[in-house]
């Protein structure tokens, strides 16, 4: 079909297409946990062009294409499997994605949903539910990166190392996530919160 044939409505103009690769690229690289340089060797590329690519400044050839899919050990065509990348930016509400791990369970009453379209960039961002009670010291987290969250209603106490910080609404807390972190809810009412971690956790 060419160009002037193609339905404006659901046209994909270039720039969101390289965006989307870019990203596509970014994430399949960071789920093998290769650096750009380590990437850049496997691929037989310089390490500006795949920092390029990921940033989605550069209109590849197709022969870069398949090098580059070669590196990361996948067919080509799982590089434009980018539908997630290119939704839109905006999530509704009713949109959410409901979240299950990190202590959440059917049971426990804890509730997360996604706030970001996807976990594909820099930063995930939660919207967190926890009733009286709900407590996650039997199971710590610690993983890579760093975390911020905010208190919209009730109370949550933050546990650091072991030291307690205790936050209510309006309330805010930073930290690195290698320290070893857990959630109690001591109020007598539901607790909600925002969450933000970066990089993506789930």
């Amino acid at each position: 079909m060419s160009d002037s044939a193609m339905d404006p409505a659901t046209a994909v103009p270039v720039a969101s297409m390289l965006d989307a690769v870019g990203l596509q690229i970014r994430a399949l690289r960071k789920a093998r946990g290769l650096t750009l340089g380590q990437l850049s060797e496997a691929a037989g590329l310089s390490t500006g062009i795949v920092s390029q690519l990921e940033r989605g400044l550069a209109n590849p050839s197709f022969a870069t294409l398949v090098q580059l899919a070669h590196g990361l050990d996948i067919p080509v065509g799982r590089l434009f499997n980018v539908q997630d990348q290119l939704r839109s930016p905006v999530v509704r509400k009713h949109e959410r994605r409901r979240l299950d791990g990190h202590g959440v369970s059917a049971d426990d009453g804890g509730h997360f949903e996604l706030m970001t379209p996807d976990l594909n960039g820099a930063l995930e961002v939660t919207w967190v539910e926890t009733p009286p009670g709900y407590d996650t010291s039997a199971t710590p987290y610690r993983h890579n990166g760093e975390e911020f969250g905010t208190i919209l209603t009730g109370r949550k106490d933050v546990y650091l190392d072991g030291v307690r910080h205790e936050l209510g609404p309006g309330d805010s807390i930073r930290y690195a996530s290698t320290v070893p972190h857990w959630y109690v809810n001591p109020g007598e009412e539901p607790c909600t919160a925002i969450w933000v971690i970066t990089p993506p956790t789930w």
